[in-house]
């Protein structure tokens, strides 16, 4: 068994999907994703999250050339020696498209993807499959023009990029690297030039939030087509930060919330899925929004091949080198209690709210070591 995830980014597109409108699991909020008819794996809405993802997330390497203050995976210089082949990737992604119709989205998450030499070959094959597709390259010298070319031509359905502040002082240093904010912008556009659809990433901890106002002008402005806001989960370098007090995340939320309303891109959450439960606080009425949930609908495959319920939640259920990805979404325990909300303890498994949101089982588990528990960002859960 290789060393659990370890980090607290949204560095890829994350990131854990859940549901909506009183279906947990029902919507997510990971590159490629969008719940209207156009959904490039099919709407999120007639799938059996039991039965089948909405993401999978594959970690190709942990290799990567920044050091993010949030890393989840803690980032290295160099590729581990016992990352998954290319044959055994291949073998995964055989693996993903055994889920059936619609396949899941296949999200190439990393460290960085960008340091694996095969991944071309990965990406088209995937393609070959049939496999709706999405990558999260980190802005270094890796990311080129030319390879953006290459994920639109290999038919890539979105790239996310991360913007972490709304400046380059503010992002390079949250970032770890001098000059990341600029190749972040010059990403994009060179993936509006190539037609290929992006999403932006913010990690909000409580020195960030303020800055979410100028980031969602920029999201804008760089014409992406969703906005994934992720609240920290205390785990990996993200460890060292300071998170929001539970009220001024639920204020957060709200004015997210509001904000999306009139945008013209579509904004999620990860690792919040009590945004559900501002959302319908807001319109004083059910309402249909993106969030995500650990579990119910997502799955994260490490680098070295083991099964986790998210990025951010370190417990495996298993290993795809010795059993298929399939059997070890649908029928290990891990998984299907988690998918369980009455197997949730605390304030969470009281909550009125426990269909509609359930809490992070993430942030649960980085908190009290166990993944069942509430979710302490949540003030319903504090009380």
């Amino acid at each position: 068994m290789d060393h659990p995830p370890r980090d607290s980014s949204s560095g890829h597109p994350g990131p854990t999907p859940s549901g909506s409108s009183g279906h947990p699991g029902s919507e997510s909020g990971h590159p490629g994703s969008n719940p209207s008819g156009d959904h490039p794996g099919g709407s999120p809405m007639n799938r059996d999250f039991s039965r089948t993802p909405l993401i999978v997330t594959w970690e190709v390497t942990q290799a990567c050339g920044l050091e993010c203050d949030h890393c989840r995976a803690e980032a290295q210089p160099d590729r581990d020696p016992e990352e998954l082949t290319t044959e055994e990737g291949k073998r995964l992604l055989e693996s993903v498209a055994d889920f059936g119709h619609p396949p899941p989205i296949l999200v190439f998450s990393g460290g960085d993807p960008l340091e694996r030499p095969d991944l071309d070959e990965l990406v088209d094959y995937a393609s070959e499959l049939g496999l709706p597709t999405a990558v999260t390259p980190a802005p270094t010298q890796n990311l080129t023009r030319e390879v953006v070319q290459r994920f639109a031509d290999a038919g890539i359905h979105r790239m996310a990029l991360s913007l972490d502040g709304p400046d380059a002082e503010s992002h390079d240093e949250f970032r770890g690297e001098e000059g990341s904010y600029e190749r972040v912008q010059q990403a994009a556009q060179w993936a509006a030039d190539a037609g290929l659809s992006i999403q932006i990433n913010t990690t909000v901890t409580a020195n960030t939030a303020e800055s979410l106002p100028e980031i969602a002008e920029q999201v804008e402005d760089l014409g992406a087509a969703m906005w994934e806001v992720f609240f920290l989960v205390p785990i990996g370098r993200g460890a060292e930060l300071d998170q929001l007090a539970p009220a001024e995340a639920d204020e957060w939320m709200a004015w997210l919330y509001r904000r999306q309303r009139e945008a013209p891109f579509r904004l999620i959450t990860v690792e919040a899925p009590q945004y559900r439960r501002i959302a319908r606080e807001v319109e004083g009425e059910p309402v249909s929004v993106g969030s995500t949930r650990a579990g119910s609908g997502f799955v994260f495959v490490s680098h070295r091949g083991e099964v986790y319920p998210s990025g951010f939640l370190p417990e495996s259920a298993g290993n795809v080198r010795d059993t298929d990805l399939v059997s070890l979404y649908r029928d290990s325990d891990l998984f299907r209690r988690l998918r369980d909300t009455g197997e949730f303890s605390g304030r969470c498994g009281r909550c009125p709210y426990r269909e509609l949101c359930g809490g992070s089982r993430s942030r649960a588990y980085a908190v009290t070591g166990d993944p069942f528990a509430s979710d302490p960002l949540c003030p319903l859960a504090s009380r």
